[in-house]
């Protein structure tokens, strides 16, 4: 193996330190930050509120994400998506060095990547209260498992379903391509400012949900709700921004409102972080119903970009700015004490999540499209 240019390695060096230091923690109450109500420990905002939340910085697991007594309890299933056999991304991408920043412009990397192929894990609860022959209402899942199915999700959904608070949903989890961020399949997937994605679990992966289980899945944008963690949860509102003919419902934790699209667009010189910057203040407002938290160390600058434009933190603050001045129906949480991805919130407030993100939703046994 040939060894690697001594300044090369020296940046590699600098750059894995870097990337390892822990962000600063951000105070709800700092300047530029929206106004928040603060909440007692283990509380979850009202139902019926759009507005900024502070729970934290200790957390009460929530009990629906337990198996309750007679409550019943639906099928997860899985199957597998190999590239080979799909139209839209395929072959898929990957690279085996992080890019570096173009020269020319300092918003977009040089990456080199190769062609791959790869295969998709699809996993799909459906609720024991489903009726054969309707058309359901359905939450995709950004992120989803590579392996066996992790029962969480499936868990809150048996119990909010059986309490009557959401409709009976069936879920599609979705395993990513693989790999994160600029150069690789996950980061075309998720980052990318475009309807394509939306067109391709629209045409390659919920047809063949749809044929394995003997299910019908809703047309109505109404009962389509998509959610993520990351780039996961921008690529949820992508989905719904593109595609609001689509999807209505959106629900996040750390999303990645930042500058991470790649290969460049011009159309789209900000990435994600142009939805509170441009996109969102300069649009008529869209049915979409919202939910976003963040956790209070969140990321900032997680690699070698520095364009301003890659906290988190500061990204979901005008997230929740700009999606207040527009009138749009959302629900911010600011989560103490808690990193990316925010585990030890989502603990507690996930079925809340849920519940507020479907709320408003009227499902009639056979009359859903």
């Amino acid at each position: 193996m040939s060894k690697l240019p001594a300044n090369i390695l020296i940046f590699s060096l600098l750059f894995a330190a870097t990337s390892m230091a822990a962000p600063p923690v951000r105070q709800y109450d700092a300047p530029g930050a929206p106004p928040f109500t603060v909440l007692e420990t283990g509380e979850n905002p009202p139902l019926d509120a759009y507005d900024n939340f502070v729970i934290g910085p200790e957390y009460v697991t929530a009990p629906e994400s337990k198996v309750l007594e007679d409550v019943p309890q639906g099928t997860v299933q899985q199957f597998i998506i190999d590239s080979k056999e799909t139209k839209i991304f395929n072959p898929g991408i990957a690279r085996e060095v992080f890019g570096t920043v173009d020269p020319q412009n300092p918003k977009t990397l040089i990456v080199d990547t190769h062609e791959i192929d790869y295969k998709r894990q699809i996993t799909v609860y459906i609720p024991a209260q489903h009726k054969a022959g309707t058309r359901a209402p359905f939450m995709v899942c950004h992120d989803g498992p590579k392996g066996k199915p992790n029962m969480t999700l499936p868990r809150i959904l048996d119990n909010l379903i059986a309490q009557k608070r959401i409709p009976p949903i069936i879920l599609i989890q979705i395993a990513n391509g693989g790999g994160d961020a600029q150069g690789h399949q996950r980061g075309r997937e998720y980052d990318n400012m475009s309807g394509l994605f939306a067109e391709y679990i629209e045409t390659e992966v919920l047809p063949r949900v749809e044929k394995n289980y003997q299910v019908k899945l809703t047309r109505n944008p109404d009962g389509r709700a998509v959610m993520g963690s990351s780039s996961g949860g921008s690529a949820s509102l992508i989905m719904a921004w593109f595609r609001t003919d689509l999807y209505r419902r959106v629900l996040t934790t750390s999303g990645t409102f930042v500058n991470q699209a790649w290969p460049f667009d011009p159309e789209y010189p900000d990435g994600a972080w142009g939805f509170h910057k441009t996109i969102i203040p300069e649009s008529p407002r869209k049915p979409i119903r919202l939910f976003l938290s963040v956790g209070d160390y969140d990321l900032l600058n997680p690699n070698v970009m520095r364009d301003g434009m890659h906290d988190w933190v500061e990204a979901n603050h005008q997230m929740a700015k700009v999606l207040k001045a527009k009138g749009y129906e959302y629900q911010y949480l600011f989560c103490r004490n808690s990193g990316h991805g925010i585990r030890n919130a989502r603990a507690q407030f996930m079925p809340h999540a849920i519940e507020w993100v479907w709320d408003g939703y009227r499902f009639r046994a056979g009359k859903s499209k």
